[in-house]
């Protein structure tokens, strides 16, 4: 006859689903809906009572949306923008304004930018229809539109950047598919090691190269774009190969709900860190996802420009997740010695290498 649970297992079961179900959409729902722009590095550029007018006038439309960097011209924000210093630029230095975005750095920043190149146009329209019915009497309004320049686009076969933001999930999967196959098939924390290397280098020239020769999605040096998935897929692999060396199935649980649930809905890739709620986009950019979708960014479009900060984090969790492999290898060593002597066995007991 057949066994059946009891009803409060079955309880305990769906309630457990709901929790992990509920978990999983606020970890990839919340920073979606609640993205904003705030805090958002621009330029902008001109006389410093012109650049005082537009920083007024951009607080008053959108209270708190951009940190403001003025310069004296053209040619300093443009280079801000290519050294990904802002986002974009407005530049009122020539006396009539002009907005210069990033496609490249941000598609979702640059629409924001190009809502503001309209507004001022309109304003301009406004003023320019105010001053015409003064001196002629009748309400004649310009259509002055404000020129919109995109500095650092993104390629022509994919120009709203579809492909590097979905990218991102492929990342962090594939370090968790290779911690997870490497625990099973490869025994000794060496060859495992090895292995995480080998294949963040296979997997990175071959992602590199869907997404750059097919797809279209990537410029730049293909072969510094291999070496920022790489990096990213290597400092993945090796911090849950790590976390499961000393705590098992725990750890692997630990290190794969770090980087999806955490690391993957925090990394801004297909948005910008900046626009993420509260402290969320911070933390992301300190994670393996985030770290890697900007400098995959800076390596294919901005010519390594703004990498620092990605290439330090993703260093730092790579030699991390070296340091507990290394550490759950020595662990297991001294529990091969020591177990036997403890059930009575005086033989010798030789660790087997790694």
């Amino acid at each position: 006859m057949e066994t059946r649970s009891p009803w409060p297992v079955v309880t305990r079961a769906v309630l457990l689903l709901t929790v992990i179900v509920s978990v999983l959409l606020t970890a990839f729902a919340w920073p979606s809906v609640r993205s904003s722009v705030h805090d958002v590095p621009i330029a902008v550029a001109g006389p410093p009572t012109a650049v005082q007018r537009i920083s007024a006038a951009l607080d008053e439309r959108l209270p708190g949306a951009f940190e403001i960097t003025a310069v004296a011209g053209t040619a300093e924000a443009e280079q801000l923008i290519r050294d990904r210093e802002v986002y974009g630029a407005i530049d009122v230095s020539s006396g009539s304004p002009q907005v210069m975005t990033a496609t490249a750095a941000s598609a979702t920043v640059a629409q924001t930018l190009q809502g503001v190149a309209t507004a001022l146009g309109q304003a301009q329209a406004q003023a320019t229809g105010a001053g015409a019915a003064t001196a002629n009497g009748a309400a004649t309004a310009s259509g002055a539109g404000v020129a919109v320049r995109d500095i650092v686009s993104l390629p022509a076969d994919d120009p709203r950047g579809a492909g590097l933001a979905a990218g991102a999930l492929p990342l962090v999967m594939g370090g968790m598919l290779a911690a997870v196959l490497l625990t099973r098939l490869v025994r000794g924390a060496g060859r495992r090691i090895t292995g995480a290397l080998a294949f963040a280098v296979t997997g990175g020239l071959a992602m590199a190269a869907i997404l750059q020769f097919w797809l279209g999605s990537l410029d730049g040096a293909y072969l510094a774009n291999a070496g920022a998935i790489a990096l990213t897929v290597a400092a993945t692999s090796l911090t849950i190969l790590g976390l499961e060396s000393l705590l098992g199935y725990v750890g692997f649980g630990l290190g794969a709900v770090t980087m999806m649930l955490v690391g993957n809905p925090f990394s801004g890739t297909a948005t910008a860190p900046e626009m993420l709620p509260g402290w969320s986009g911070t933390l992301g950019q300190l994670m393996p996802p985030g770290a890697g979708g900007q400098l995959l960014r800076s390596t294919a479009f901005f010519g390594g420009d703004g990498a620092t900060h990605a290439v330090i984090v993703l260093t730092a969790w790579l030699a991390a997740g070296l340091v507990l492999c290394l550490a759950g290898a020595q662990r297991a060593r001294r529990a091969a010695v020591t177990g036997p002597v403890a059930g009575g066995d005086v033989h010798e007991v030789v660790p087997a290498r790694g």
